[in-house]
């Protein structure tokens, strides 16, 4: 018995290290795709508080599948996945978008301290804007824009991610896009 418990120290000194090294891994890709990720939720959610917890949700989702991370540039386009279908899994859940403004985020996403006070304002009209915007579509309308548009993702992933078929997703990115337009057009000076 006694052999048994000083193998069973001895294993345990030797995976501490690689636990130590599991755990910098996880905290270093966190911190790399925390903003990007955050982003991306809140982008669909529109809420703070719902964007901070959903993020906190596709991390935990990611990391229990560590062995998807090996590869940074196909872990980030998996997170980015993860975090789009929580964001959607969430609307769904909820069956409604509540918006918050993009004043209202925390601290170091609302004003980087690298912008002067004259880019901030603009920077800040900008927002409103595009946000104003962005109100006037639907959920549906609004995902597929903001993942096409802004997340890059082809029209097949869009699809798949939302779980329709690629005629009708162009078909919102199509309508989102006539009505922005519109919107843009009317708030010409």
């Amino acid at each position: 018995m006694v052999t048994v418990c000083q193998d069973y120290r001895g294993m345990s000194e030797a995976v501490q290290p690689e636990l130590a090294d599991a755990a910098e891994r996880q905290n270093r890709f966190i911190a790399e795709h925390l903003r990007r990720v955050f982003l991306i939720v809140y982008r669909m959610v529109g809420n703070v508080a719902d964007a901070q917890d959903l993020t906190q949700e596709a991390f935990i989702k990611a990391l229990q599948r560590e062995e998807q991370l090996k590869d940074p540039e196909k872990a980030a386009h998996w997170l980015s996945r993860i975090a789009t279908n929580t964001a959607i899994d969430f609307l769904r859940r909820r069956s409604r978008v509540s918006f918050t403004d993009l004043d209202d985020l925390p601290e170091p996403l609302a004003s980087p301290s690298w912008q002067s006070p004259e880019q901030e304002v603009l920077r800040s009209e900008r927002r409103e804007y595009l946000e104003d915007g962005l109100r006037l579509l639907t959920e549906r309308e609004r995902t597929a824009l903001l993942l096409r548009d802004v997340e890059g993702l082809p029209a097949e992933e869009v699809a798949r991610q939302m779980n329709c078929s690629k005629a009708t997703i162009r078909s919102h990115i199509a309508n989102a896009r006539i009505k922005f337009r519109r919107y843009m057009e009317r708030r010409k000076p």
